[in-house]
């Protein structure tokens, strides 16, 4: 699912749709759910389908959780929500018979991008890719949506591609944020990108706030893109550029993400996710040669699981005693209670990469910025559910953009707005700015 797509340049014209097998699903770190811990249901939402079971208990099979401090605010702008979660028959009821089939058989729409790389202070490169002609299509006042992917993802992914278009449709101009390596984007420096590192993003956004002055800007993550992107709302809380925000399927506490994802059937996503890194890493082994202190170059070109990447390189590149040092103190969980920034959370309870009892209910009830949706089925990136299934766009979409369309429209008192003018003011010459 977070599968990189070689030569964004030659992508085909159009927004039609259709089907393309894709390789086997590359999805965000870590880790599988067991089962979710149930919480008080004067902080649970249920849509008035739901199904009452003996005992006058409430059946899962189509109710949603939503709790947070803005559900007051926020509940009565999702029409979407006013229906009950209906999983696909046969593919939306097992969580790694859902995952694999979005990530083999979702469709994929087609998109020609126009490439944008971005060389960071440290000289790393990262590649964002627009849709191609929106600079003449749409106003310069039009609302700009940052899309960040999974790990190892990229603008190649279908559900980026279904998020983009949707939104497009609306008339937002999109960008996908594809990271250090992932996208086909460069390798530059002995660096790549982790859970952790948000200086990348933070530049990204800088970078398009400077070029688009007049829009509003607004950012979507998936996996350990969203692990990211809360950690960047949480560290800019006193000069956030985005208006707005969504996490999706977020691991949020890596450390419980880590103590599942080599259990079971996880093993299989692990060993995937792994042979995708170490297929960035041997296009650039040369930047690694000759590398000494604590580096275990060996180890991590030859990983056999995601931890054994991260003991070997990425620990080390970010400057951690060890893969569970890195993951403890990478974890987004840890920056929702200095999120100020509209965030709008959306998880699977039985999703086998994220697990439900690693979401910090607590905090998110208690911001008054956040607002979290979590359904009863869906998988890892999957939520093969709604008008579009089974090959269509992912259930949360239209969820999505009720939300970032309200923010938009301005209609929403309970959040405090963003100071953009303190990131704004920085020139757009601090990145060296090369098109493809």
């Amino acid at each position: 699912m977070a599968m990189a797509l070689s030569g964004s340049a030659h992508l085909t014209t159009g927004f039609h749709h259709h089907l393309r097998r894709v390789e086997f699903p590359f999805i965000s770190h870590l880790t599988t759910a067991k089962a979710p811990r149930r919480i008080g249901l004067s902080f649970t939402v249920y849509v008035s389908s739901t199904k009452t079971m003996p005992g006058g208990q409430h059946s899962s099979d189509s109710s949603l959780e939503i709790i947070g401090g803005a559900r007051d605010s926020l509940l009565p702008v999702f029409e979407s929500l006013q229906h009950p979660y209906h999983p696909f028959p046969l593919i939306g009821w097992n969580r790694h018979v859902e995952t694999i089939f979005a990530a083999f058989f979702r469709s994929l729409p087609d998109v020609r991008f126009r490439r944008e790389c971005l060389r960071m202070k440290d000289n790393g490169t990262v590649a964002l890719d627009w849709v191609s002609g929106d600079d003449c299509q749409l106003p310069a006042e039009s609302p700009v949506l940052i899309l960040l992917p999974g790990l190892t993802g990229g603008s190649g992914d279908t559900y980026v591609r279904h998020m983009l278009v949707r939104a497009r449709n609306k008339g937002w101009r999109v960008v996908v944020f594809n990271s250090r390596g992932c996208g086909d984007s460069p390798v530059t420096t002995r660096q790549f990108y982790s859970a952790s590192f948000t200086e990348d993003l933070r530049e990204v956004v800088k970078h398009v706030g400077t070029r688009y002055r007049k829009a509003n800007l607004y950012a979507a993550g998936w996996s350990l893109g969203a692990n990211i992107l809360v950690r960047y709302l949480g560290q800019e809380f006193h000069t956030c550029a985005l208006s707005g925000a969504v996490s999706l399927c977020n691991p949020f506490n890596l450390v419980i993400a880590d103590e599942d994802f080599r259990k079971g059937f996880n093993i299989v996503y692990d060993k995937a996710l792994a042979r995708s890194l170490r297929k960035i890493f041997e296009k650039h082994s040369l930047l690694f040669e000759d590398m000494g202190s604590e580096y275990n170059i060996q180890l991590a070109a030859n990983a056999k699981s995601v931890k054994e990447f991260d003991e070997g390189l990425t620990r080390v590149s970010f400057g951690f005693m060890s893969a569970d040092d890195y993951y403890c103190n990478s974890s987004s969980s840890d920056s929702i209670k200095h999120v100020q920034t509209p965030l709008l959370c959306i998880q699977a309870a039985n999703d086998p990469i994220a697990p439900s009892r690693g979401i910090p209910r607590e905090d998110i009830k208690e911001n008054p910025n956040c607002l979290l949706i979590v359904t009863p089925k869906g998988g890892h990136l999957g939520w093969v559910a709604g008008a579009e299934a089974p090959l269509g766009a992912p259930w949360t979409d239209p969820v999505v953009m009720e939300f970032l369309e309200h923010l938009e429209r301005g209609r929403t008192d309970a959040f405090p707005s963003c100071n953009k003018s303190n990131v704004v003011q920085h020139s757009s010459e601090e990145l060296q700015i090369l098109e493809v």
